[in-house]
C-alpha cells in the first residue's frame, strides 16, 4: 500500500503473477502445492481477489450462463430477442477464450443497449459479508481487492463484438455504439459509488487490459480515458486506492494516463512484449505507481539474466517510490519457482532509493 501510495518503502514489494495453471506445469513438490502455499515458499508479496459485495439487478432481460463440456455460454434475453456469448476453456492456460460474439448487427446492437439500460446495480448483503470475512482471513498476508469491470470501448472490443467487427460496427453505426457505451457506462458508475463505500478490499481495480494494439491512441482518448476518469474521480473522492490493469502497449497513451487520477498502472509491461519501460512511465507520469516492469519472454531466461535485466531498468529511475516488481502479465509456467524465488530475494535485496 505504501508504493501505490508513492510512499517510501524499506524494500521494493515483488509479485510474481501465478495462476491455476501454474502449478500444473510444474514437478513434485510445486506441482501438488495451491497457489498460496508457492507464493509463500517463494516469498512473494502477494494480490488475492476477494468477493464482489454488489449484483446486478433487472426487469424486463434476463442474463443467464451454462457450462458443459468445455464451453460456457452466456444468453441475453430481451423481450426483443436474444444474444449469446460462446467461451472454450483452454486448458494449458486454464482459462476461458471467446469464440463467439453476441453483437453482430445494428439489431444487436440495439438489442445489448436494452440490456444494459435494464440494469440497476444494489449491495449484495451475503456477498458482502464473505468479502469481509475473506478480507479478515487475508489480514496482512496479501493486498485484498475488488474488482469494478472494464471500460466499455474495450469491454465492447473484447467481449461483446469481438477486435474487428468492433471497430467495423464502430465505423458504420457508431451513434448506436456510443449510445451502448452509455448504457455500460451508467452500469459501471453504479458499480464503483457502491464499491467506494461498502467493499472491504484494500483497493479496487478496472481490468482494462489496454493496449494501442487492440484500439488507437485516438479511441483512447475519445472513450477510454472520459470514462476511466469518471471512475477514478469517484474513487478519489471516496478517498479509494484505484488501479488500472493495462497489460499491453502503452506508450503512445501516457501523456493521457497522466491525467487519470489513479494511482496505480497493474501489468505495466517492458518490451518487447510490452513497448514501455519503467523509465517511460516513471517520465510521463511521475505521480502514478507502476506495478510490473518485465515482461513475459524475459521470464524464460536464466535467473542471472533476469536479475541482471531488472536490475539495469531500476538503475534508470530517478528513485523507487511507487515501484512494485512483478511478472507483468501471468508468470510463464515453464520458469521454475527456484528462479522465481532467487529473483525474489535479489529484489527485495536490491538497493532502493527513497529520495
Amino acid at each position: 500500500m505504501a508504493a501505490i501510495r508513492m510512499k517510501p518503502v524499506d524494500r521494493l514489494p515483488f509479485w510474481p503473477k501465478l495462476d491455476a495453471a501454474y502449478p500444473k506445469a510444474q514437478q513434485a513438490p510445486f506441482r501438488g502445492m495451491d497457489l498460496d502455499a508457492i507464493h509463500d515458499w517463494i516469498g512473494s508479496d502477494r494480490h488475492t481477489w476477494i468477493a464482489g459485495c454488489t449484483r446486478e439487478v433487472r426487469k424486463r432481460t434476463t442474463v443467464d450462463t451454462s457450462q458443459e463440456n468445455g464451453t460456457m455460454r452466456t444468453v441475453y434475453r430481451s423481450p426483443r430477442g436474444e444474444l449469446q456469448l460462446v467461451r472454450r476453456f483452454d486448458a494449458p492456460s486454464h482459462s476461458w477464450h471467446p469464440t463467439e460474439f453476441p453483437v453482430r448487427t445494428i439489431k444487436d446492437i440495439r438489442l445489448m443497449t436494452e440490456m444494459f439500460e435494464d440494469v440497476a446495480v444494489e449491495l449484495d448483503a451475503d456477498q458482502l459479508r464473505k468479502a469481509q470475512s475473506q478480507a479478515e482471513q487475508t489480514g496482512q498476508d496479501a493486498l485484498t481487492s475488488n474488482v469494478i469491470g472494464e471500460s466499455p470501448l474495450m469491454h465492447w472490443v473484447e467481449w461483446v463484438a469481438g477486435v474487428e467487427n468492433a471497430h467495423l460496427l464502430l465505423m458504420d453505426h457508431q451513434q448506436e455504439v456510443e449510445a451502448l457505451f452509455e448504457a455500460m457506462h451508467s452500469v459501471l458508475l453504479q458499480n464503483t459509488k457502491l464499491l467506494c463505500e461498502h467493499s472491504p478490499a484494500d483497493v479496487l481495480y478496472l481490468i482494462e487490459n489496454t493496449s494501442t494494439t487492440l484500439i488507437s491512441p485516438d479511441q483512447y482518448r475519445q472513450y477510454c480515458a472520459r470514462h476511466v476518469g469518471e471512475y477514478a474521480r469517484l474513487t478519489k473522492a471516496a478517498d479509494r486506492d484505484l488501479i488500472l490493469h493495462m497489460c499491453g502497449h502503452l506508450k503512445a497513451l501516457l501523456p493521457d494516463l497522466a491525467d487519470i487520477p489513479a494511482q496505480a498502472f497493474e501489468a505495466f509491461t517492458s518490451p518487447t512484449l510490452g513497448n514501455t519501460t519503467l523509465l517511460d512511465g516513471r517520465t510521463a507520469c511521475p505521480d502514478t505507481c507502476l506495478i510490473g516492469g518485465t515482461n513475459a519472454m524475459l521470464w524464460t531466461k536464466e535467473p542471472d539474466e533476469i536479475i541482471s535485466k531488472i536490475e539495469e531498468d531500476l538503475n534508470e529511475l530517478p528513485h523507487h517510490r511507487g515501484i512494485v516488481m512483478t511478472s507483468a502479465g501471468v508468470m510463464p509456467p515453464i520458469c521454475k519457482p527456484e528462479t522465481i524465488k532467487r529473483v525474489c530475494e535479489r529484489v527485495k535485496q536490491y538497493p532502493a532509493r527513497m529520495n
